[in-house]
């Protein structure tokens, strides 16, 4: 089973933030206060290629913390741990603190 998965060309390996769903005090949050579809980025791939040749690279680098579509990606599953396959034009943006 491989242990790092390298994305290809412009795709970006993420792992998926889950918001707490109650506090460290025990309250628990209703479920609209929870959804920001948001994650972590772990592996970049090095980026697409124009026909002259040139490399365009990804836009976010690996530890970014993004903002994600509701829906596309592809899912994979490395030993226990489940990500989301992503084009990098397909990440709406990333997060700050």
């Amino acid at each position: 089973m491989a242990r790092r998965l390298i994305p290809t060309l412009n795709r970006v390996l993420v792992e998926k933030i889950i918001p707490p769903s109650k506090t460290t005090a025990g309250i628990l949050l209703p479920e609209a206060s929870t959804k920001l579809n948001s994650g972590k980025v772990i592996s970049v791939g090095p980026g697409l290629r124009s026909s002259e040749g040139n490399t365009f690279p990804p836009a976010v680098k690996e530890g970014d913390t993004v903002l994600l579509p509701e829906y596309g990606g592809t899912q994979v599953k490395l030993g226990e741990k489940e990500y989301v396959l992503y084009r990098d034009e397909d990440i709406l943006g990333t997060l700050h603190e």
